[in-house]
């Protein structure tokens, strides 16, 4: 069960703001929101307090009391922003005439009468609030039980068989090679500490215990320990010494006594430890302080789930999936292994035709983690071999995960990173519900959605709101919670989610009504209020979608995917929704669009490649709307009401999408691509200096104007800037002047503006986090090519050359000993690049082994990535 917080933080800021803003509101009202406002801090507080709890620990009774506090934050926070919607004198700014006075003095007239609402619907809430206590009050039950005590699945994995673990002997053997011996297999004599962390479910423990016993003959005293997401490091440090037999006095309870007894006990001895399962930085570091440096020797090994831990920790190691290869072993072993047991061979392919196919999904959900592979083996063990039964465990998964006494072993294990998560990150993961199984998951896209949403919060000055979001995303990635994707350049821009953790989520989704999910593996209709709406694959559930229209009035998002264009609700049907992503849908044919200026809550608008050739005037309503793409469609010129979008964050369009006159009223703008100028719109350059807020700018220029240059100097939060020129017209000059601000990330240039030779801003100490450099220079040295060399962050980098303007005739030599971020692309060879070609690519990042004409082509692909589909950073 999901017991985040609802919208209680956005509700409570609201709250405040609402007692103490300019609102003229009843007398007496601005102390029943003060009460309010308290009553709802310690029901967050409680909230926060029963959330660290797992579901099948808590009492029915804490879990209805959180339902009902969540859906009525939710219900509180649309009623104020539906008050502070109809406060607004919208769309008035530019009415003329007997039109404007009559429809301002309209509004006038309802302004007591909207105050007056608020004030009834405020009475209504406080005895929402107090019946909700009240209810929790009445039926509180204390029967003086303890609390159940679950086995830790984890621990079987200590005392598995190693003959039936697939692939951990390559693995331990690696392993032990690479960071425990000095060559030739000679025991290291000095200290070492690893660290082994990755997905929950990989066999960090597994290998970690076969690494154990494979070495431990080689010490004086060897332990095995377990740390868990609550630690009782005086039970973990007697722990320690009863494993290595070391007798104690009973009543020595103190910790530091502890401690000083095991250091005593270590320092002439040469000892190994395995730390089993650390969650917190400050927790290892208590227990290192047992651990001592000596000068015979000692090996410590660690595993978590959480890669700053591990960094931190010392010598960290990512554990791999399982092979392809050995996935099929281990899987098909744990099936069919008696009847193989003549045969010293693996199997590696199914003994049952009928049944590969099924196999080969269920593998490919099971993606490498041996953990998901034994589960999904143990429960096929137990069926008959038929095709229609293994089919039905393949689409339980998720779906009916808590109703199998196998599969809920394997979520137990996913839950204890789930509920050590902070509840702000909870909610983002459970958002992640919302996209299908195995799509890939635009960072930008993501982070975006989480700020419409109000998960994401206002922390510190100076951070924006994507930063935060930003740091949220990076901080799923550390806890092994979400996957990574790299681009070529070795940037993370989109993830993936594990399929076991999509089923975790989605269930718990599922169960509080925080995602709803319609596509064909669903028949059933939805038969609660829906919060928010996932249509994916859904062509044959129309009948489900019709059902959901009544349904719709509270949805805060609705995302529909391409395969399911046929069931695009009405806008209208809506009216609280923060979020509509409608990517990819064909809307040329629909009037989905026809009520989207009643949407006045709406935050977040996605219509990327819709079909669609024109906005409605009214989307100038949208006062609180944040993002806005329509990329990838026929339109010419957007709506001139888009200049009153004031609290417009993020501004996506094509180059070829004129904007009105007007642009410099977008003061929150930070994110604005393309703008296309020419000498028709060559008046919008002053306009965008007044955008001081703009991190990613991306434009298109016919020719340079120096006004350009004067606007850039006053973007000082430009992040990533991007400057092309019209096809067909040559690259120009103009930028020698400007000087980059400290925390610019990338420039990409290249095709737009020349510099006559490289910045001198292009220093290690003036630009510390440039990742990405794309650009022409007139004339080049190999001193150059040094500076660009020792930019600490630097990832990829793309310059081009006037090849008779070249400072070495000779050419120039690339080494990989200058790159201070990683292997080069040639495998860490020494390049000479003769004088005679443009200087045209090299990247860092990962090693790919790869040939010079791999390396143009992944380059050149990068580059057109980066000019079609820029980033904010």
């Amino acid at each position: 069960m999901e017991v985040v917080t609802g919208a209680l933080p956005s509700v409570i800021t609201k709250l405040a703001g609402l007692a103490a803003g300019e609102y003229n509101l009843q007398k007496g009202l601005k102390g029943e929101i003060k009460f309010l406002q308290e009553e709802l801090e310690s029901m967050k507080a409680a909230l926060e307090d029963i959330s660290r709890t797992p579901a099948e620990q808590l009492p029915n009774n804490d879990k209805i009391w959180s339902r009902n506090v969540r859906e009525l934050s939710y219900d509180i926070e649309d009623s104020i922003d539906t008050f502070m919607v109809q406060c607004k004198d919208k769309g008035l700014g530019k009415q003329h005439g007997l039109k404007k006075v009559i429809d301002r003095s309209l509004h006038l007239l309802m302004q007591p009468k909207v105050r007056h609402k608020i004030a009834k619907e405020v009475r209504e809430i406080k005895s929402r609030v107090m019946e909700v206590h009240e209810r929790r009050r009445r039926y509180e039950v204390n029967l003086g039980v303890d609390k159940p005590v679950t086995v830790d699945p984890r621990l079987f994995t200590q005392y598995t068989e190693m003959k039936e673990l697939v692939g951990i002997e390559e693995a331990r053997d690696e392993f032990i090679n690479n960071f425990l011996t000095q060559g030739n297999n000679v025991p290291m004599k000095q200290g070492k500490t690893v660290s082994i962390f990755g997905f929950g479910g990989l066999g960090k423990t597994t290998l970690a215990n076969a690494v154990f016993e494979k070495i431990r003959a080689q010490f004086d005293c060897c332990a095995f320990v377990s740390v868990s997401q609550t630690p009782d490091l005086k039970r973990l440090f007697k722990g320690l010494l009863n494993d290595f037999r070391k007798s104690i006095n009973e009543e020595i309870l103190d910790e530091s006594r502890l401690i000083k007894v095991l250091r005593e006990f270590l320092q002439d001895r040469r000892y190994i430890v395995v730390v089993d399962d650390i969650w917190d930085i400050s927790v290892w570091k208590r227990i290192r302080c047992a651990l001592p440096d000596n000068d015979v020797g000692y090996t410590i090994i660690t595993t978590t789930r959480i890669a700053d831990v591990a960094e931190q920790a010392g010598g960290a190691y990512k554990l791999k999936p399982l092979s392809s290869n050995n996935s099929r072993k281990l899987f098909f072993r744990r099936i069919f292994g008696n009847e193989n047991k003549d045969n010293n061979e693996e199997i590696e392919k199914c003994p049952d035709d009928e049944l590969a196919e099924v196999s080969d999904r269920i593998l490919k959900k099971c993606a490498g983690v041996p953990l998901a592979i034994i589960t999904m083996a143990s429960l096929l063990a137990c069926k008959a071999r038929n095709k229609l039964e293994w089919y039905e465990v393949y689409n339980s998964v998720g779906t009916g995960m808590e109703n199998n006494m196998v599969l809920e072993n394997m979520r137990k294990i996913l839950s204890f990173s789930y509920y050590e998560l902070p509840c702000h990150l909870r909610t983002c993961l459970l958002y992640l519900s919302m996209f299908p199984e195995d799509f890939e998951i635009d960072k930008e896209r993501l982070i975006r959605m989480w700020i419409a949403e109000g998960f994401v919060q206002w922390e510190k000055q100076g951070k924006s709101l994507f930063e935060l979001g930003e740091f949220y995303f990076n901080e799923l990635i550390n806890r092994s919670m979400i996957q990574p994707i790299q681009d070529p350049s070795g940037m993370i821009n989109s993830c993936r989610i594990h399929d076991m953790v999509l089923d975790l989520i989605r269930s718990l989704s599922s169960e509080e009504n925080f995602v709803t999910v319609l596509s064909d593996m669903d028949r059933t209709s939805p038969s609660n209020m829906i919060r928010r709406l996932s249509i994916q694959n859904a062509r044959k559930s129309h009948v489900m979608v019709q059902a959901t229209r009544n349904l719709l009035q509270h949805a805060r998002s609705v995302v529909i995917f391409p395969s399911a264009i046929a069931q695009v609700p009405a806008a209208g049907s809506c009216r609280v929704l923060r979020v509509l992503d409608l990517e990819h849908c064909n809307l040329s044919h629909t009037d989905s669009l026809k009520y989207l200026g009643n949407l006045y809550q709406l935050r977040y608008l996605r219509l990327y490649y819709t079909h669609i050739s024109q906005l409605p005037e009214e989307i100038g309503n949208l006062q609180f709307l944040q993002t806005l793409d329509v990329r990838s469609n026929p339109i010419s010129i957007l709506p001139w009401r888009v200049v009153q979008l004031r609290n417009l964050m993020c501004l996506d369009i094509n180059v070829s999408t004129r904007v009105p006159n007007g642009i410099g009223n977008l003061t929150c703008l930070e994110q604005l691509s393309w703008l296309y100028i020419d000498g028709s719109t060559i008046n919008i350059i002053e306009e965008l200096g007044q955008l001081t807020e703009l991190r990613q700018l991306c434009i298109q220029l016919d020719k340079w104007n120096d006004k350009l240059l004067e606007c850039l100097h006053k973007l000082q939060k430009i992040m990533d800037l991007v400057i092309t020129v019209h096809p067909g017209q040559r690259s120009i000059g103009g930028l020698d002047s400007w000087v980059a601000p400290r925390h610019l990330h990338e420039l990409t240039t290249l095709d737009g503006c020349w510099f006559l030779t490289l910045p001198a801003w292009v220093n290690p100490s003036l630009v510390p986090v440039l990742t990405c450099l794309f650009i022409a220079v007139r004339e080049l040295h190999q001193g150059d090519l040094d500076i660009l060399g020792r930019l600490p962050a630097l990832r990829s980098l793309c310059l081009r050359v006037k090849h008779k303007k070249l400072g070495i005739l000779d050419g120039f030599v690339v080494g990989a000993e200058s790159l201070s971020c990683g292997h080069c692309f040639m495998c860490g060879r020494q390049e000479a690049l003769p004088a005679t070609m443009v200087v045209s690519t090299w990247a860092l990042g990962t090693c790919h082994r790869c040939s010079r004409s791999s390396l143009k082509s992944d380059v050149k692909a990068l580059a057109r990535r980066r000019l079609s589909k820029p980033r904010l950073r």
